[in-house]
């Protein structure tokens, strides 16, 4: 798998140069997923963000019976994860792999790495990350106006 290839057509990293994206690929680790695998579970701490490379990956909320309802279905090169970067909570749903996948994994220390040696790049990073966030933000506003 070309890592740099998956990570220069994700949004997460939009604007980063050849080096800044080679030396985020170096970072990144390969976790391969069987269908139906639970990557992790609402309630648990984070501290990665994930990059879809290959398969569905489903993001799961349980509604008001307890029953896992799908919000989202990531394909490569899309990304999750990222609000426990920001704000170091716990996981605000659970991910599961739809079909048999593979993810990127980026951990807290990982980026601070990057954060040291590359701030530009660092910087672009989340500078996505919020654009992502509002986005979803918008989006979810104007279901809210849509009504149910």
């Amino acid at each position: 798998m070309d890592k740099v290839a998956l990570l220069s057509g994700s949004p997460l990293f939009e604007m980063l140069s050849n080096q800044e994206l080679e030396a985020v690929a170096g970072l990144c680790q390969l976790r391969a997923l069987g269908a139906g695998e639970t990557l992790f579970d609402e309630g648990e701490l984070g501290d990665s963000v994930f990059v879809v490379a290959s398969g569905e990956i489903d993001v799961l909320r349980r509604d008001a019976h307890g029953q896992f309802k799908s919000i989202a279905t990531l394909e490569p090169p899309q990304f999750f994860g990222e609000m426990s970067l920001i704000d170091k909570e716990y996981r605000s749903a659970t991910v599961r792999a739809k079909t048999a996948s593979s993810v990127l994994k980026l951990t807290t220390e990982d980026l601070t790495s990057f954060r040291k040696a590359h701030r530009d790049g660092f910087t672009f990073v989340i500078i996505n990350i919020a654009r992502m966030l509002s986005a979803r933000l918008r989006e979810m506003n104007s279901q809210m106006a849509r009504g149910p």
